[in-house]
This record gives structure tokens, C-alpha cells and sequence, in this order.
């Protein structure tokens, strides 16, 4: 891995190495792109938190008004006194709901962003006096090594807000089989999935007539400005989602108003007019899809809930020990 005292002037002490590894090498590609778990510093997080409460923006608020609907019914299926491990747990909203239904014996929320991580933690050890809050600063898209405080209770992983969605086909089936080396056999996964529908809705749900989502896509390049000691002309820049219906997905990128050209870690980089950076994917599942994808990384739906609309699923699947091929 490059080492950040051989990457050039001006790197942020303490910026993370991997963060500089995957902009160098993303901006270096013909097709440039840049991995969308950058976003999450903390300027990052707060404003995909302001993000999910735009008019527009419909997964948080159908997801919330389905988990609250079903929480109970997800109670008695998991049964009392499991930890319930949170994949990118950001500010934690819908999870209280959850700890009540499920009688929990621990939360372990995981997160990249580790200050925001602890606000929000702390946050919820406030909500529940009585609960074991054991927050891990960590990237979960890999096996994540757990508190021995949970070792040995029954796990429940929760997932919402579509993130899987973010990932690539086989990406995603990669993350599904690391959760079940972070929870264990015989744990299970309560998982949010967002649904196929009108591409009018989905592109406006991810470019908001209030410009927030611009703002949140355009962090990305403060952020290697400030870390990375890039010069990079945000201003030069702006947010585009279009939906690729050949990967059934909404993509976001960065488009250069004109051509530009800047410095990161004092490597020299160029863009035309009109050329993109490809900063997220989310894509979107049918019900047989959402199966399909989870049985390939190892896990078996037990039941699946959505809204009356159609538009979001809520699916607890359970880990399984691999069949042996017939």
C-alpha cells in the first residue's frame, strides 16, 4: 500500500492511506470513479442524515413506517436477548425501535465514521440505560472482529437504509458472506432493500429540487481538498443521477463544467468538459432479485414485508451451514 510519507505535499496527518489509494487509483482509470464509502466523513454523514428527511428522498421514510409496523412481528420471530450488530449505523435512527421490539441484549453499532459512530452511541446509551452499547469504528465491508462482551449471545445483524444497494452484484454477495464471518452460523439479518419503480421517482430521489444531495456528492472533493492536499476546483463541478436500466440502478457522478485540471498528493490529473466521476451506484430489486442475492451470499429469507405501494422491502433471512451440492 502506498505509504503517506511517500505520497507528496500537503496529505492531512492522520488521513486514512486506503482513502488516498482509492482516489489515486480511481482518478487514474479511463472510466474515473471513486468508492461511495468515502462520503462518510463527518460532513459527509451529516448531510445524508438531512438527506433522509427530504420529501423526495422516500426509503428512509417507508423503511421507518415499515419497520415500525412489523418491529413486533420480527420480535417474536428472532426471540429475546440477542446483540443486534448494525452495518453502517450512521446516526442510528431507526434502530431504537428495533432494540425495543427485540428485547436486545447488546447493540454493536459499526461504523467508518468513528466521531459521528460515538455521538450516536452515545445517543442511544442514553435512550437505553440498561443495554450494553459497544460501538465499533470499523469498515464493515469485511469481517469485522466483535466485542468479546458478545461472543457467545445470539446475533441479530441489521442492515437498512438499502446500503447493499450501493454495492455491485458480486460486491454485495461478498459483503453478505463477510457479515456471516463478522455474526456466525445460525445468526440471522434483518435487511432493507429498495424496490424497481418509476425512474422519474428514483432520479428524484437522488437529486432533490433543495440541492442537498448535490452538496453531499460535491463533499466528496472537499473532503480530498482538505485530507489529500488536492486543489481540486469544486466549483467546477456538478451532481448528476441518471438511471441505468441495464443494471437496474441509480447512478451518481460528478460532472466537469468545463475542463479542468488540479494536483492530488502532487500527482496531476485532468478531466474534459462533460467527463464524469462515478461516486455511487444504488441499485434497486425486485422481490425475486432481493432472494437471489441474498441466497448467494448464504442467506435464507425467512419473511419479507413491504409497504402497501410496493416500494421498499424488509427481508430477515437467517445464516445457514452450506448444503452440501446434491
Amino acid at each position: 500500500m502506498l505509504r503517506l510519507e511517500d505520497a507528496g505535499a500537503g496529505v492531512a496527518e492522520g488521513a486514512d492511506p486506503a482513502f488516498l489509494v482509492d482516489v489515486l487509483a480511481g482518478l487514474a482509470q479511463e472510466r474515473k470513479a471513486i468508492p461511495a464509502r468515502w462520503f462518510y466523513d463527518r460532513r459527509g454523514s451529516e448531510l445524508f442524515e438531512d438527506i433522509t428527511r427530504l420529501p423526495e428522498y422516500y426509503p428512509t421514510r417507508v423503511e421507518t413506517a415499515l419497520l415500525s409496523e412489523r418491529c413486533e412481528e420480527v420480535g417474536r420471530i428472532v426471540g429475546a436477548g440477542r446483540a443486534v450488530v448494525e452495518f453502517g449505523s450512521g446516526s442510528s435512527l431507526k434502530t431504537p425501535r428495533l432494540l425495543s421490539c427485540v428485547s436486545a441484549a447488546a447493540y454493536v453499532p459499526i461504523d467508518i465514521s468513528g466521531d459521528f459512530l460515538r455521538d450516536s452511541a452515545a445517543g442511544l446509551a442514553e435512550k437505553f440505560p440498561g443495554l450494553a452499547v459497544l460501538p465499533v469504528e470499523a469498515n464493515f465491508m469485511q469481517p469485522v472482529t466483535l466485542p468479546l462482551a458478545v461472543k457467545t449471545l445470539p446475533k441479530l445483524g441489521f442492515f437498512p437504509g438499502s446500503t447493499i444497494g450501493n454495492l455491485v452484484p458480486r460486491s454485495g454477495v461478498n459483503l453478505l458472506r463477510d457479515m456471516i464471518a463478522t455474526l456466525g452460523i445460525g445468526s440471522t439479518l434483518l435487511i432493507g432493500m429498495d424496490r424497481v419503480k418509476d425512474p422519474d421517482v428514483l432520479i428524484r430521489a437522488y437529486d432533490d429540487a433543495a440541492g442537498v444531495t448535490a452538496a453531499f456528492n460535491l463533499n466528496l472533493l472537499h473532503r480530498i481538498n482538505r485530507e489529500l492536499g488536492a486543489d481540486i476546483p469544486v466549483e467546477g463541478f456538478s451532481h448528476r443521477a441518471v438511471w441505468n436500466e441495464t443494471w437496474s440502478r441509480i447512478e451518481m457522478h460528478l460532472v466537469a463544467n468545463r475542463a479542468l485540471s488540479f494536483t492530488i498528493a502532487g500527482r496531476s490529473f485532468a478531466l474534459a468538459a462533460g467527463e464524469t466521476i462515478h461516486t455511487e451506484n444504488s441499485h434497486k430489486y425486485s422481490p425475486r432479485s432481493a432472494r437471489q442475492l441474498l441466497a448467494a451470499g448464504g442467506w435464507t429469507p425467512l419473511r419479507e414485508w413491504s409497504d402497501a405501494d410496493g416500494m421498499f422491502s424488509l427481508i430477515l433471512a437467517e445464516a445457514r451451514p452450506e448444503p452440501s451440492a446434491p
